[in-house]
């Protein structure tokens, strides 16, 4: 079901500084900062041959990237991000399968404009997937 690693979420407490690491020091090809008042996060996207990194910060103080930073102040990995060719197909074959999908159930856009869902980390091992249609 589950097709490539689209990207790796990275919480980070400085968005700038963050950007910087990826671009300055490790020379990766960054994106501008994207404000996603939905999702509650600033987010960057530095692109690698295989994969992306996503760094994410609070947008506002009801993000609930901000309580993940609360409990973890120097930041770290948030989620993992899978393609799925079919997002409502791969819902519906997860929950007949017992796993638990975040939220109302219903695909929500994502930072590539592209349907998203994410799915407990209880039922995947202590990991938040994020699952993106493709």
């Amino acid at each position: 079901m589950i097709g490539k690693l689209n990207h790796v979420a990275i919480v980070v407490p400085d968005i700038e500084a963050g950007t910087a690491t990826y671009r300055d020091t490790l020379g990766a090809a960054v994106s501008d900062p994207i404000d996603l008042p939905d999702h509650g996060v600033t987010t960057v996207f530095v692109t690698l041959p295989n994969t992306k990194i996503e760094l994410l910060h609070p947008l506002g103080a009801e993000s609930p990237i901000a309580k993940f930073l609360e409990k973890n102040p120097g930041g770290g990995i948030h989620h993992v991000c899978y393609e799925v060719e079919d997002i409502l197909a791969a819902r519906d074959k997860l929950k007949a399968d017992g796993m638990r999908v975040l939220g109302d159930g219903e695909p929500r856009t994502g930072a590539h404009g592209k349907p998203v869902l994410f799915l407990h980390p209880k039922d995947f091992h202590g990991t938040l997937v994020e699952l993106e249609q493709v």
